[in-house]
């Protein structure tokens, strides 16, 4: 049944569409105004059996649709910004790293994925105005997942006072409103939950290489925490070494921030095991001494992050994907001073436990428990590390690769070798729009936002600006 106020409306259009010229029309509008008087469901009937013809007069309704669901009026995006055109109008193969990755119930439009990436500019853990519009520049342009950077599940787990948080519930307001952004453009985002250990209550690093912010500063250098009671360097806290009652009150804290994170609505949680935080101390001998269940061998070192990982799964929904990171290697072989340190070869045996407790993605970066690393960088520096976890797991668990990734050209050779996913972080900061760069570095056509794309390809029914006709 239409609705009587649509009927209303459409009188009131054909009758101002009218002119007053001929006896005919005359007539009409006097038939009208005879409709107008008569009882809606005669109204109804009326324009029900009204032919194409009778009405050729009225133009059609042209309506710039909102998307669903959201709070406010934006323009809907569908298909969504980054998809690859279905097919390409040259007929050409659409390379990997624009063919949609779908993991158990989100399907990602491609595979170009935002790193999370630490802003430093939250306050008390609340994320703040520069997050929406670093973010929502990012995402307005089509990443196949932007993850939100590393945030701490208790207070004392940030890595400097100005780091994100989901420790208590009021931080998930400012959380929810960049939810809804991401989803208003038919977007997917994730959100990366972890614990700073040993290098929590530092300063912003265009501040400082690696000091300790004090009490003053707003830091809590007497109450950073770690495995064992070893600073990461000299100029970072001394840490106090876990008990067996912190520890399950800091798995406690992840289970709590897990279910926050689910019900502000994100798309994907990812753990932070990796870059000498928490997780990464306890699976590293370096910085892992203990004698207990957490500590020695490899199983022990290792428990911590699948409890943290079970409980995880335990509580989000099933058909939601779960990314883990994690240092694929410390960077420290052949130094006399570090005999054992987590190498890639754990790492790989690692990954088959994860893909059987149910992580469905694994972030493979590397490094950062120590400063005495020796990392040797260039583009796609860490793939090979991805490389080899990929050879160890298979099909069982998708994994993808950071570090550099400064081309389309080479994140699709990394993918054409068997990689799922390419993570970028530095270089969206540079070019928000990266997604489309790397587009056309491989010829490929992708959509783009209505707000955006018009400017390039003109008005709809009209030309396009050949000066810009590379923009696809």
């Amino acid at each position: 049944m239409v609705h009587a106020a649509h009927h209303l409306s459409l009188l009131h259009l054909i009758k101002s569409s009218v002119t007053l010229t001929t006896p005919v029309r005359i007539c009409r509008i006097l038939s009208l105004q005879r409709l107008e008087r008569a009882p809606i469901h005669h109204r109804i009937r009326h324009f029900s059996h009204t032919s194409p013809m009778e009405s050729h007069d009225a133009k059609p309704l042209i309506i710039n649709k909102g998307a669903p669901g959201i709070s406010y009026f934006t323009p809907a995006q569908s298909p969504p910004s980054g998809s690859a055109k279905n097919p390409q109008s040259d007929g050409s193969a659409i390379p990997k790293l624009f063919q949609p990755l779908t993991i158990r119930g989100v399907t990602f439009q491609n595979r170009i994925f935002l790193s999370p990436m630490c802003q430093y500019s939250a306050q008390n853990g609340y994320l703040t105005d520069w997050h929406v519009t670093h973010l929502g520049g990012i995402i307005q342009r089509g990443p196949g997942l932007a993850i939100i950077e590393a945030t701490a599940v208790t207070p004392e787990g940030r890595i400097t006072p100005e780091d994100s948080g989901l420790w208590e519930d009021g931080q998930m307001g400012p959380l929810k409103r960049i939810v809804e952004f991401a989803h208003s453009q038919s977007q997917k985002i994730g959100i990366q939950l972890g614990h700073a250990g040993r290098k929590a209550s530092t300063v912003a690093p265009w501040l400082s290489r690696g000091d300790t912010a004090q009490k003053e500063a707003g830091g809590w250098p007497t109450e950073t925490l770690a495995p064992s009671a070893i600073a990461f360097q000299d100029t970072y806290p001394d840490p106090n070494a876990l008990t067996l009652e912190g520890i399950q009150r800091i798995k406690n804290a992840f289970v709590a921030a897990v279910k926050r994170a689910v019900e502000v609505g994100f798309d994907v949680i990812e753990i932070h095991g990796a870059h000498g935080y928490l997780i990464h101390e306890f699976l590293s001998p370096v910085s892992n001494k203990r004698t207990d269940q957490y500590g020695g061998s490899f199983e022990n070192r290792t428990r911590l992050a699948r409890e943290i990982v079970e409980a995880t799964r335990a509580v989000i929904p099933k058909d939601m994907p779960l990314f883990f990171r994690i240092s694929a290697d410390d960077w420290l072989k052949g130094q006399d001073e570090f005999p054992e340190s987590w190498t890639i070869e754990e790492t790989s045996k690692f990954a088959v436990i994860l893909a059987e407790l149910g992580v469905d993605l694994l972030d493979t970066s590397s490094g950062g428990i120590h400063p005495a690393q020796q990392i040797k960088g260039g583009p796609g520096y860490q793939a090979p590390f991805a490389l080899a976890v990929k050879k160890a797991v298979g099909d069982s668990l998708l994994v993808g690769t950071v570090g550099s990734i400064t081309t389309g050209t080479l994140a699709q050779e990394l993918l054409d070798q068997g990689l799922d996913a390419a993570l970028v972080g530095r270089y969206f900061q540079k070019n928000p729009g990266l997604v489309w760069t790397f587009a056309e570095e491989l010829g490929v056509e992708i959509h783009v936002a209505s707000q955006i794309s018009w400017g390039f390809h003109g008005r709809a029914g009209g030309k396009g600006k050949q000066e810009l006709k590379s923009a696809r």
